[in-house]
């Protein structure tokens, strides 16, 4: 099953992520001929960094070095090889911000550019700053492998910027169970790593956020950018309408979410004709605001020291009452009730 916003047949992913699994397998005795053709991947694809392999070549690819390499924890490996100078323009971009803030939502923002099926979101929760990850797709089978990547090459990029401070009082939460040898998750993100606990999160102290990058250059942060926002119109020229207004709600910055004129606006397009395509394909514009306003509702409802009113107006609700009729519509019970029943289960968990 496809995430909404791409097909597994589009060239979307750049090559040389292929190249480096298969330099990973190599190195475990694995020729890269065994991955390559049961991938229906020509060699010759993988010389040049600015050519593109489809989702599906690279999904095949996966299962092929996970059936081939004996390494329970292969997906930690190769994120460890995804060093912030793979991922080009999106890394050179974070990189070049200011402090631990910004770079983060200069990484959300761009995030699908280099992992198409996969999202990437960020909150704040007490004192801790949350980095959370969620998959957009139904491959079970390489749903742990691809968690590992993606936090593993996010903590390589910390650990180049940072060192170990993040790491310190920081928490690694994994919707999966443990293996039976931590070791190498242990190396990576230090001895705070829970399993089994229903989401993919980073966790750090919110004190951390203003932390000044060093290599911040306002110049390279924009023409990076630049290039960025080439590469995105590159994909969603290729994606569907929904995928693209969705990501377009997503980057509000202010938690307000754009109304209809405005997104069109943003896509170049009259409201009516922004409105006729959605409906070709299936979708309300109303009903893709909804969806971002339930999962935001329900990270916010998780935070103890708002109350419902601040929430709903958050949202974007003028009226409480109203974000509490969506609410029970999409949770069958009132924000309070879910809230309630949220902290029970988490104090009981611990």
């Amino acid at each position: 099953m496809n995430a909404p916003g791409f097909t597994g047949s589009l060239p979307v992913i750049r090559a040389h992520y292929a190249d480096i699994l298969c330099e990973l397998s190599e190195d475990m005795d694995v020729p890269r001929s065994a991955l390559l053709s049961a991938a229906g991947i020509r060699p010759s694809m993988l010389g040049h960094p600015d050519n593109f392999i489809t989702v599906d070549q690279f999904t095949l690819l996966c299962r092929q070095a996970i059936l081939h390499c004996d390494q329970v924890t292969l997906g930690l490996e190769y994120g460890r090889r995804l060093k912030f100078t793979t991922h080009g323009s999106l890394s050179q971009a974070a990189i070049s911000c200011d402090n631990l803030e910004e770079a983060l939502f200069v990484l959300i923002k761009y995030f699908r550019i280099r992992f198409v099926y996969m999202e990437l979101s960020f909150f704040i929760d007490g004192d801790d700053a949350v980095l959370q990850l969620d998959l957009q797709h139904g491959l079970e089978d390489l749903y742990r492998f691809n968690i590992e990547v993606v936090m593993a090459s996010l903590m390589d990029v910390n650990l180049l910027l940072f060192g170990d401070q993040l790491v310190s009082g920081g928490r690694l939460l994994l919707d999966y169970g443990a293996p039976a040898d931590l070791t190498a998750y242990r190396a990576l993100f230090g001895e705070d790593v829970e399993f089994d606990r229903g989401v993919n999160q980073l966790r750090f102290s919110k004190s951390f956020l203003s932390l000044p990058i060093s290599l911040s250059n306002p110049v390279t942060r924009r023409l990076a950018e630049a290039q960025c926002e080439e590469e995105m119109r590159s994909i969603d020229a290729a994606s569907t309408v929904a995928g693209r207004v969705t990501r377009l709600l997503e980057s509000a910055r202010d938690g307000r979410l754009p109304g209809l004129d405005d997104v069109a606006g943003q896509m170049h397009l009259s409201a009516r004709t922004l409105r006729r395509q959605l409906s070709a394909e299936g979708v309300r514009f109303q009903a893709l605001q909804d969806d971002i306003r339930h999962r935001r509702a329900l990270e916010l409802l998780k935070r103890s020291d708002l109350a419902i009113d601040v929430i709903a107006e958050q949202l974007g609700y003028s009226d409480p009452s109203n974000f509490g009729r969506a609410f029970r519509k999409w949770e069958g019970q009132a924000p309070s009730s879910w809230r309630q029943e949220h902290a029970r289960k988490g104090h009981s968990s611990r």
